[in-house]
């Protein structure tokens, strides 16, 4: 019987793989020795010891993980271990001191910038760690007299295995099994990252060794049992994503956080990211280390969840009500009488009270791969927040814009539309600084060039332009800027990311024009487009007023 299974854990380990402790398994890199394996593949504590050690090593100083760093990349290093960071030039959005400083990566396949900001402690693998201590100081300090020995045999750097004649074979002996005596070699700073080892032992003594070892592993898997549960769902971690605060949850957990706040689950930070997590990678470290001792649970884990997302998924499930624009963040009022969009409005309430609002294509201009359909197909989510229902059967609905979409495929139920959608993100946060730092340390233009002097203003000084804009209207106490309205959406928010959508929701021009906001992927693009307006309506050659935004009717 497996020790795992004889202390009640069989569905966080399971058996080990046979002995990989020959030459040629050894020289492959961990990578390639799990892709080997067949799966699930889990390392055995006795015949995988180095393997296992491996898995909590930092690449750069060799030693176990001290207060380790998920950086933006997925990589996992010691924080004393960053490389020195400098100033960043050209980038003024957004303005935090965390993001005016980065730091060059220093994992040869990503060789990217990252901001110091994104760059804290993780804290799952940080208490992995503490417990790996903790484990390894009890099992050292039990120890008998009888040491492990340990061969050093070769490197990746020397993939023949065969060491020079002038040097001498190293050997290391430290006591608790190889477990135990690998770990410690690497604490002690004598076991790089990429140094393979050998055991040379009397097959009288295997046997004991082996079950010091399996009585290790044991210990530890109980010990990590609490550490790698999501703190969304209380399921091991699938697929593990760390935030840049430090916190790590399954990608599909955090999804679903994402689809409703903005905030980590866990400290209430705020997370700029994109809610469909396309960009964000998987915790390499904790996702390597979760395949290497749990496969067979992690395996059962991720079949339950593609049988959950089977369940869920429909090709055409969006309610779609095709009446007018919203915008993400800004409230939308709304007026249902007829009968198709009261059932539409009812099936919302009784699930998740969502809905996309789409504009009226009154030209039915071509629509990408739909054609020349009767809406638009870009559009907001909205949330419903309340509503009241008059004698008639009317229902006056407050709604706020969740996350634009684009529609894929559409059709009909019951009289109204229904599609798939596909939602519309930014770009992530470093890519919008990249586009800020080239696009501003471009030669200046000839006066007069609206469009080129507009694509050089840094993102601060967009957003500034557009605020200024709207002093001067309210000092001129301009119609559109009334305080019902301003009562409605509130004053012009000072973060570039808000005040296109509610400059869009205020300002009296044509829904044509507010249309171009919803299909940008970067908050730079919109504060242009926002200053185009501006710069139009200043110089008098273009000023088309629309109704109030604050009510809509079908």
């Amino acid at each position: 019987m497996n020790v795992i299974d004889s202390v009640g854990l069989s569905d966080f380990g399971a058996e080990g793989e046979e002995d990989s402790s020959d030459t040629s398994s050894a020289l492959m890199r961990p990578d390639e020795q799990l892709e080997e394996k067949s799966a699930p593949a889990i390392l055995a504590a006795h015949d995988d010891a180095r393997a296992l050690v491996r898995l909590v090593q930092c690449q750069l100083c060799s030693k176990p993980f001290r207060l380790p760093v998920t950086l933006p990349c997925g990589h996992s290093l010691c924080r004393d271990c960053l490389p020195e960071a400098h100033e960043r030039e050209h980038v003024s959005y957004p303005d935090i001191p965390g993001r005016r400083k980065a730091l060059q990566c220093p994992f040869e396949d990503c060789d990217e910038e990252h901001a110091t900001a994104d760059c804290n402690v993780d804290v799952t693998l940080n208490k992995i760690m503490e417990a790996i201590v903790d484990v390894v100081a009890k099992h050292t300090s039990i120890a008998g007299d009888t040491p492990t020995t340990m061969e050093v045999i070769s490197s990746w750097d020397n993939p023949t295995g065969i060491l020079p004649s002038s040097e001498k074979t190293i050997y290391h002996q430290l006591p608790g099994g190889r477990l135990i005596a690998t770990f410690t070699l690497a604490a002690q700073g004598k076991l790089g990252y990429n140094t393979e080892l050998n055991y040379p032992i009397e097959s009288s003594a295997e046997e004991s060794e082996r079950a010091v070892d399996d009585t290790v592993l044991s210990d530890l898997l109980e010990s990590l049992r609490k550490e790698v549960d999501c703190h969304v769902c209380y399921n091991l971690m699938l697929d593990p994503v760390t935030t840049f605060c430090g916190h790590t949850l399954c990608r599909r957990c955090l999804e679903r956080v994402l689809d409703h706040s903005l905030h980590c689950p866990v400290c209430r930070r705020t997370l700029v990211i994109q809610p469909s997590l396309k960009t964000q990678p998987t915790n390499k470290t904790l996702d390597n280390l979760l395949k290497g001792l749990c496969a067979e649970a992690l395996a059962a884990r991720a079949e339950a969840f593609a049988q959950e997302e089977d369940e869920e998924q429909g090709d055409l499930k969006t309610p779609l009500f095709v009446c007018t624009l919203g915008f993400p963040n800004q409230p939308t009022f709304l007026r249902i009488f007829e009968p198709r969009y009261r059932l539409m409005l009812r099936r919302a309430m009784e699930t998740n009270r969502e809905f996309g609002m789409l504009m009226y294509n009154r030209y039915l201009e071509p629509q990408g791969d739909l054609g020349p359909v009767h809406f638009y197909h870009y559009g907001t989510m909205l949330h419903i927040v309340q509503t009241q229902t008059l004698s008639d059967g009317t229902s006056l609905i407050e709604t706020r814009g969740l996350y634009r979409f684009r529609v894929k495929a559409h059709g009909t139920r019951d009289g109204y539309s229904v599609g798939s959608i596909e939602r519309i993100e930014d770009v992530t946060l470093e890519e919008e600084e990249r586009i800020e730092a080239e696009e501003t340390s471009l030669p200046p233009v000839e006066m007069g060039d609206m469009v080129d002097e507009i694509a050089r203003m840094s993102t601060h000084n967009l957003l500034e332009m557009g605020r200024a804009f709207v002093a001067r209207m309210q000092s001129r106490s301009a119609s559109w800027l009334q305080q019902r309205v301003l009562d409605i959406h509130g004053q012009p928010p000072s973060d570039a990311a808000l005040f296109p959508y509610w400059f869009a929701s205020v300002l009296p021009i044509s829904d044509e024009e507010k249309y171009k906001l919803l299909s940008t992927t970067t908050v730079r693009a919109r504060l242009k487009v926002t200053a185009s307006w501006i710069r139009r309506i200043e110089s008098q050659r273009w000023y088309a007023p629309s109704p109030s935004p604050s009510v809509q009717s079908e």
